[in-house]
Protein backbone atom coordinates (compact mmCIF):
# COMPACT_ATOMS: atom_id res chain seq x y z
CA UNK A 1 0.00 0.00 0.00
CA UNK A 2 1.27 3.34 -1.07
CA UNK A 3 2.69 5.59 1.43
CA UNK A 4 2.34 2.38 4.60
CA UNK A 5 5.67 2.39 6.50
CA UNK A 6 6.54 0.97 9.90
CA UNK A 7 5.24 3.36 11.97
CA UNK A 8 1.61 3.69 10.23
CA UNK A 9 0.22 0.33 11.98
CA UNK A 10 0.81 2.14 15.68
CA UNK A 11 -0.34 5.86 14.23
CA UNK A 12 -3.83 4.32 12.96
CA UNK A 13 -4.51 1.77 15.73
CA UNK A 14 -2.90 2.74 19.33
CA UNK A 15 -5.84 4.97 20.35
CA UNK A 16 -7.84 1.99 21.13
CA UNK A 17 -5.73 -0.98 20.10
CA UNK A 18 -5.77 -2.61 23.81
CA UNK A 19 -9.40 -2.54 23.40
CA UNK A 20 -9.61 -3.99 19.63
CA UNK A 21 -6.93 -6.72 19.98
CA UNK A 22 -7.18 -8.99 22.65
CA UNK A 23 -5.92 -12.57 21.45
CA UNK A 24 -7.51 -13.86 24.88
CA UNK A 25 -3.96 -15.78 25.16
CA UNK A 26 -1.96 -13.01 27.38
CA UNK A 27 -1.97 -15.04 30.33
CA UNK A 28 -0.36 -18.10 28.46
CA UNK A 29 2.12 -15.97 26.80
CA UNK A 30 3.76 -14.71 29.50
CA UNK A 31 4.35 -17.73 31.07
CA UNK A 32 5.75 -19.55 28.99
CA UNK A 33 7.95 -16.65 27.41
CA UNK A 34 9.23 -16.07 31.21
CA UNK A 35 9.94 -19.86 31.54
CA UNK A 36 11.62 -20.01 28.56
CA UNK A 37 13.68 -16.42 28.93
CA UNK A 38 14.53 -17.02 32.65
CA UNK A 39 17.23 -14.60 33.65
CA UNK A 40 18.96 -13.29 30.52
CA UNK A 41 18.64 -10.50 28.94
CA UNK A 42 15.43 -10.19 26.61
CA UNK A 43 14.52 -8.35 23.40
CA UNK A 44 10.81 -7.68 22.24
CA UNK A 45 10.61 -6.61 18.97
CA UNK A 46 7.63 -4.86 18.37
CA UNK A 47 6.73 -4.29 22.10
CA UNK A 48 3.82 -2.31 21.04
CA UNK A 49 1.49 -1.31 24.22
CA UNK A 50 3.06 -3.71 26.40
CA UNK A 51 0.87 -6.23 26.19
CA UNK A 52 3.14 -9.04 27.37
CA UNK A 53 6.36 -6.94 28.12
CA UNK A 54 4.46 -5.22 30.83
CA UNK A 55 3.39 -8.13 32.81
CA UNK A 56 6.76 -10.12 32.04
CA UNK A 57 8.57 -6.99 34.03
CA UNK A 58 5.91 -7.39 37.03
CA UNK A 59 7.60 -11.02 36.92
CA UNK A 60 11.10 -10.23 36.95
CA UNK A 61 12.26 -10.81 33.51
CA UNK A 62 14.93 -8.25 32.15
CA UNK A 63 12.84 -7.12 29.32
CA UNK A 64 13.30 -4.35 26.41
CA UNK A 65 12.16 -3.51 23.29
CA UNK A 66 12.03 -1.75 19.55
CA UNK A 67 8.87 -0.59 17.90
CA UNK A 68 8.62 1.61 15.27
CA UNK A 69 5.25 3.61 16.98
CA UNK A 70 5.88 6.14 19.43
CA UNK A 71 1.89 6.12 19.57
CA UNK A 72 2.00 2.61 20.68
CA UNK A 73 5.05 3.02 23.60
CA UNK A 74 2.89 6.03 24.81
CA UNK A 75 0.18 4.11 25.79
CA UNK A 76 2.63 1.01 27.29
CA UNK A 77 3.73 4.07 29.21
CA UNK A 78 0.17 4.80 30.48
CA UNK A 79 0.37 0.89 32.18
CA UNK A 80 2.01 0.86 35.70
CA UNK A 81 5.30 -0.72 35.61
CA UNK A 82 5.30 0.29 31.49
CA UNK A 83 7.17 3.84 32.04
CA UNK A 84 10.39 1.50 33.40
CA UNK A 85 10.87 -0.35 30.18
CA UNK A 86 13.48 0.64 27.87
CA UNK A 87 12.63 0.64 24.48
CA UNK A 88 14.11 1.91 21.58
CA UNK A 89 11.84 3.69 18.58
CA UNK A 90 13.00 1.84 15.68
CA UNK A 91 12.36 -0.65 12.50
CA UNK A 92 12.52 -3.88 13.40
CA UNK A 93 13.87 -5.16 10.09
CA UNK A 94 16.74 -3.01 10.81
CA UNK A 95 17.69 -3.29 14.61
CA UNK A 96 20.67 -1.31 15.94
CA UNK A 97 20.89 -2.13 19.89
CA UNK A 98 23.57 -1.74 21.92
CA UNK A 99 25.18 -5.00 23.52
CA UNK A 100 23.97 -8.96 23.00
CA UNK A 101 20.46 -10.15 24.49
CA UNK A 102 19.89 -13.93 25.47
CA UNK A 103 15.99 -14.48 24.19
CA UNK A 104 14.15 -12.22 22.06
CA UNK A 105 10.72 -12.99 20.52
CA UNK A 106 8.54 -11.66 17.92
CA UNK A 107 4.53 -12.45 18.22
CA UNK A 108 1.29 -12.23 17.17
CA UNK A 109 1.82 -12.29 13.31
CA UNK A 110 3.88 -9.29 13.51
CA UNK A 111 6.65 -10.64 11.79
CA UNK A 112 3.54 -10.36 8.79
CA UNK A 113 3.66 -6.57 8.73
CA UNK A 114 7.02 -6.62 6.98
CA UNK A 115 5.79 -7.17 3.49
CA UNK A 116 8.75 -8.40 1.47
CA UNK A 117 10.60 -11.90 1.93
CA UNK A 118 13.43 -9.68 2.10
CA UNK A 119 12.78 -7.33 5.13
CA UNK A 120 11.40 -10.68 6.71
CA UNK A 121 15.01 -12.38 6.14
CA UNK A 122 16.83 -8.96 7.42
CA UNK A 123 14.66 -9.03 10.87
CA UNK A 124 15.57 -12.43 11.70
CA UNK A 125 19.13 -12.12 10.19
CA UNK A 126 19.33 -8.91 12.60
CA UNK A 127 18.01 -10.68 15.69
CA UNK A 128 20.25 -13.55 15.61
CA UNK A 129 23.40 -10.88 15.22
CA UNK A 130 21.83 -9.67 18.73
CA UNK A 131 21.73 -12.87 20.62
CA UNK A 132 24.65 -14.60 22.19
CA UNK A 133 25.46 -17.81 20.96
CA UNK A 134 22.85 -20.29 22.07
CA UNK A 135 20.38 -17.63 22.40
CA UNK A 136 16.57 -18.25 21.14
CA UNK A 137 14.29 -16.51 19.35
CA UNK A 138 10.68 -17.20 19.29
CA UNK A 139 8.00 -16.76 16.95
CA UNK A 140 4.29 -16.75 16.68
CA UNK A 141 2.36 -16.26 13.75
CA UNK A 142 -0.48 -17.87 11.89
CA UNK A 143 -0.39 -21.10 9.81
CA UNK A 144 -1.73 -19.08 5.95
CA UNK A 145 -4.93 -20.75 4.88
CA UNK A 146 -5.38 -19.81 1.05
CA UNK A 147 -8.95 -21.54 1.08
CA UNK A 148 -10.15 -18.10 2.81
CA UNK A 149 -9.53 -16.58 -0.60
CA UNK A 150 -12.12 -16.62 -3.50
CA UNK A 151 -11.00 -14.72 -6.97
CA UNK A 152 -7.95 -13.61 -4.66
CA UNK A 153 -10.48 -11.57 -2.03
CA UNK A 154 -11.64 -12.50 1.73
CA UNK A 155 -14.66 -10.30 3.07
CA UNK A 156 -15.98 -11.46 6.75
CA UNK A 157 -16.65 -9.92 9.86
CA UNK A 158 -14.36 -9.37 11.83
CA UNK A 159 -16.44 -8.50 14.81
CA UNK A 160 -19.62 -7.53 16.88
CA UNK A 161 -19.86 -5.72 19.89
CA UNK A 162 -22.34 -3.39 21.28
CA UNK A 163 -21.28 -0.20 19.74
CA UNK A 164 -18.71 -1.99 17.36
CA UNK A 165 -18.86 -3.47 13.77
CA UNK A 166 -15.75 -4.29 11.90
CA UNK A 167 -15.38 -5.78 8.58
CA UNK A 168 -12.49 -7.51 7.35
CA UNK A 169 -11.71 -7.24 3.41
CA UNK A 170 -8.39 -7.96 1.64
CA UNK A 171 -6.94 -7.91 -1.98
CA UNK A 172 -4.53 -11.31 -2.26
CA UNK A 173 -1.79 -11.72 -4.67
CA UNK A 174 0.00 -15.33 -4.29
CA UNK A 175 3.06 -14.13 -6.34
CA UNK A 176 4.50 -11.41 -3.37
CA UNK A 177 1.72 -13.48 -1.14
CA UNK A 178 0.95 -10.48 0.07
CA UNK A 179 -2.89 -9.54 1.05
CA UNK A 180 -3.30 -5.61 1.37
CA UNK A 181 -6.20 -5.72 3.85
CA UNK A 182 -8.71 -2.87 4.65
CA UNK A 183 -10.22 -3.13 8.00
CA UNK A 184 -14.16 -1.28 7.81
CA UNK A 185 -14.95 -0.08 11.71
CA UNK A 186 -18.12 1.29 12.24
CA UNK A 187 -18.41 2.40 15.87
CA UNK A 188 -21.72 4.72 17.06
CA UNK A 189 -22.22 5.49 13.23
CA UNK A 190 -19.21 6.36 12.36
CA UNK A 191 -16.89 4.45 9.76
CA UNK A 192 -13.10 4.26 10.06
CA UNK A 193 -10.84 2.83 7.37
CA UNK A 194 -7.85 1.16 8.83
CA UNK A 195 -5.06 -0.49 6.23
CA UNK A 196 -2.77 -3.01 6.79
CA UNK A 197 -0.67 -4.95 4.23
CA UNK A 198 1.01 -8.45 5.47
CA UNK A 199 3.11 -10.98 3.63
CA UNK A 200 2.43 -14.51 5.32
CA UNK A 201 5.02 -16.95 5.60
CA UNK A 202 4.42 -20.81 6.14
CA UNK A 203 6.68 -22.19 8.59
CA UNK A 204 8.78 -23.82 6.19
CA UNK A 205 10.04 -20.61 4.40
CA UNK A 206 10.66 -18.95 8.23
CA UNK A 207 12.14 -22.36 8.70
CA UNK A 208 14.68 -21.38 5.82
CA UNK A 209 15.09 -17.88 6.12
CA UNK A 210 15.90 -18.93 10.01
CA UNK A 211 18.70 -21.47 9.14
CA UNK A 212 20.40 -18.81 6.74
CA UNK A 213 20.78 -16.18 9.99
CA UNK A 214 22.14 -18.83 11.75
CA UNK A 215 19.21 -20.51 13.62
CA UNK A 216 18.02 -24.25 14.12
CA UNK A 217 14.74 -25.07 15.06
CA UNK A 218 14.12 -26.23 18.69
CA UNK A 219 10.70 -27.02 18.99
CA UNK A 220 7.12 -25.84 17.37
CA UNK A 221 4.13 -26.13 19.31
CA UNK A 222 0.53 -25.32 18.24
CA UNK A 223 -0.45 -22.87 20.44
CA UNK A 224 0.78 -21.14 23.71
CA UNK A 225 -0.12 -24.56 25.71
CA UNK A 226 2.58 -26.38 23.99
CA UNK A 227 0.07 -27.88 22.06
CA UNK A 228 1.19 -30.75 19.61
CA UNK A 229 2.00 -28.85 16.06
CA UNK A 230 -0.34 -30.69 13.93
CA UNK A 231 -1.71 -30.24 9.75
CA UNK A 232 -4.68 -29.10 11.48
CA UNK A 233 -2.59 -26.29 13.62
CA UNK A 234 -4.00 -22.79 12.97
CA UNK A 235 -1.14 -21.09 14.37
CA UNK A 236 2.49 -21.80 15.75
CA UNK A 237 4.50 -21.07 17.96
CA UNK A 238 8.19 -21.44 17.36
CA UNK A 239 11.24 -21.22 19.32
CA UNK A 240 14.77 -21.29 17.23
CA UNK A 241 18.22 -21.46 18.70
CA UNK A 242 21.41 -19.87 17.47
CA UNK A 243 24.08 -22.12 16.54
Amino acid sequence: MKDYGPETFGKLNAEDYNELHDPGTTAETVALIAELAGKGRVLELAIGTGRVAVPLARLGVSIEGVDASPEMIAKMREKPGGDAIPVTIGDMAELNLEGRFDFAFLIFNTLFNLTSQEDQARCIERTAALLNPGGAFLIEAFVPDLTRFKDGQVIRTQQVRGDTVTFETGIHDPVSQVVNYQYERIRNGEAKLIPLPMRYAFPSEIDSMAQLAGFELETRWGGWRQEAFTAQSEMHVSLYRKK
